[in-house]
Formats: C-alpha cells, sequence, structure tokens
C-alpha cells in the first residue's frame, strides 16, 4: 500500500510526462518524403526520445524510473481495453480475415530467416545468435530461453539484449518502417496492420499509430486487425516458440557453423 502511495504522489514524474505529452503533441505529426515514401514522425516517437534523453538529466531520478514501470503496465491494460472494444464492431471482418491473420504469423519467423545467418555467417556471433534470432524477445521468450538454457548462458544473454534493445527502441523502429511502408509499398494498410501485432503492445501502437496517420479514413479497422493479430501472436507465440522457432533456429545455428568450419 505504501509503494503504491508512493507510486501515485510522485508529482515529479507525473509533471514530467504531463510536459513531455503536451510537448510532443504540440509538435505533432512531422511527414519527410523519402522518394515515393514517406517517414512519418509521430507524437509518441518524440515522446520517447524525449523520455529517454530525459532519463540521464537530474531531472529524472532512479525513483522516477522505478515508479514510471508501473505506468506502462496500466497504459498497455488501457490499450487492450480499446482494443477489445474496437474489436466488437468489426468482429465480423476479423473472423472473414481469419486465413490471413494464421498465415500472417508465418512472418514471426523472419527473425530467424533473416537475422540469424547474418549474424552467424557475416558477424561471427556464436551461441548468442539462438536468444538472439529464434524470436523478437518479448517476454515469454525470456522464460522459455531462461528456462532451457539458463539466464547467465550465451543464448540467455543473447535474448536480454534483444529484450532491452527492442523495449528502448523497437517502438521508435515499428513507427517509422511502418508508416514509410504504408505511404512506400502497395499493400493494403489492413494487412499492415496485421503485420503490426508481433506480440508487444507498444510495439503494435506504434506500428498501427502510423498507418492510422496515413490512412485515417480506416482508423478502426487498422485498430481492430493490429489487435486482433496482437492477441493472435500472444496466445500462439508461446507454443511456436518452443516447438518450432527454437529448435529450428538450433538447427540452422548447426548447419551454419558447420558451413563455415566450426565446431556448434
Amino acid at each position: 500500500m505504501n509503494k503504491q502511495k508512493r507510486f501515485l504522489t510522485d508529482w515529479r514524474l507525473h509533471l514530467l510526462v504531463l510536459g513531455i505529452v503536451v510537448v510532443a503533441e504540440m509538435i505533432g505529426v512531422i511527414e519527410i518524403r523519402l522518394g515515393a515514401g514517406m517517414i512519418m514522425l509521430l507524437p509518441m516517437l518524440f515522446a520517447l526520445v524525449f523520455g529517454l534523453a530525459l532519463y540521464f538529466t537530474p531531472l529524472v531520478k532512479e525513483t522516477q524510473s522505478k515508479h514510471a514501470e508501473p505506468i506502462i503496465t496500466l497504459s498497455v491494460a488501457l490499450l487492450i481495453a480499446k482494443i477489445g472494444v474496437t474489436i466488437g464492431p468489426d468482429l465480423k471482418n476479423v473472423i472473414a480475415a481469419g486465413p490471413a491473420l494464421l498465415l500472417q504469423e508465418i512472418g514471426n519467423f523472419g527473425t530467424i530467416f533473416l537475422a540469424l545467418p547474418v549474424a552467424v555467417l557475416l558477424l561471427g556471433m556464436k551461441r548468442e545468435s539462438i536468444g538472439m534470432t529464434h524470436s523478437i524477445g518479448r517476454e515469454p521468450n525470456l522464460g522459455i530461453i531462461y528456462d532451457k538454457f539458463g539466464f547467465d548462458s550465451p543464448e540467455g544473454k543473447g535474448v536480454t539484449t534483444i529484450y532491452v534493445f527492442g523495449t528502448v527502441f523497437g517502438a521508435l523502429f515499428y513507427g517509422l518502417i511502418s508508416g514509410f511502408l504504408a505511404t512506400f509499398t502497395p499493400l493494403h494498410p489492413l494487412s499492415l496492420a496485421m503485420a503490426a501485432g508481433v506480440g508487444s503492445g507498444s510495439m503494435m501502437a506504434a506500428a498501427s499509430g502510423a498507418l492510422i496517420a496515413a490512412y485515417p479514413e480506416f482508423e478502426t479497422q487498422i485498430i481492430a486487425f493490429a489487435g486482433a493479430s496482437n492477441l493472435l501472436t500472444y496466445g500462439t507465440g508461446l507454443f511456436v516458440s518452443v516447438f518450432i522457432a527454437l529448435p529450428l533456429t538450433e538447427k540452422l545455428y548447426a548447419l551454419f557453423r558447420r558451413w563455415k568450419g566450426d565446431r556448434p
């Protein structure tokens, strides 16, 4: 109770968050043309950068950093509630897109087929690459790797590195790349919305926000499809990682090491 009270009465934290939000919203959306495409810098991205920068100033102390953790949980809970309410009116469309939603889960293997060869064959990384590339490295994946290999193992260090990196830069990257793909490629915004559901609430929010900025007329559908895809990834991601992704990553790692003439 005392801990909760300290969190609620941390006025330094609340004022800093309010200031960041006000400044980010005042900046608004900045559009940067890149040929036929466009990168959209959203207020959420500015807020992330401002918050990260303030962490290295005297304004933010370790106390505020600790107290900010429950805010993330609360924000994600509100986001999920909004997604649930939004999915309702578009439930028929979501069900109609069932096969597409299931097939887009195949895209989650992209970290294995794209990142693992680069890590092993080009960068010369060893077993830490298994933890780094078997998934996007969110909370369930941490548990899988820690349980099988241990926290201090190379695999454990690899997945921890990706988790920290994704926490800091994941939303920023997804916000930028989704806005660019929405304006540069002929892909339908709803297909990109389904791709936004990678199993991370913050990354999904950043990606869907950029898509909504590019296609405001599809706002409710984008939120519904991104939310449904994200929930599906949450539901199936753990089992896919345990039974398919992680074993496949280990086999490919051993194969790549043999190609290099090294022992796995």
